[in-house]
């Protein structure tokens, strides 16, 4: 057992999904490079899990998308 890190991570430039077991409050974050992958990982996962587009970061900003496709 270590010291827990005090340093935030940094996160990868990409598309960004919260996956999270139905009426639960919190979940994993899951990075995907392309929009292309990000609707796959999201129709895979909403099967079984509640789905929360978080959106795209880009230089340590999040930014909000739009994925016309999925409504």
């Amino acid at each position: 057992m270590g010291r827990p890190a005090t340093k935030p991570t940094k996160l990868k430039d990409g598309y960004y999904i919260e996956v999270r077991n139905k009426k639960q409050k919190s979940g994993i974050k899951i990075h995907r490079p392309t929009e292309e992958l990000l609707i796959l990982a999201i129709r895979e996962y909403e099967k079984t899990k509640e789905v929360v587009v978080l959106g795209k970061l880009v230089n340590g900003k999040m930014k909000e998308i739009d994925i016309p496709e999925l409504v």
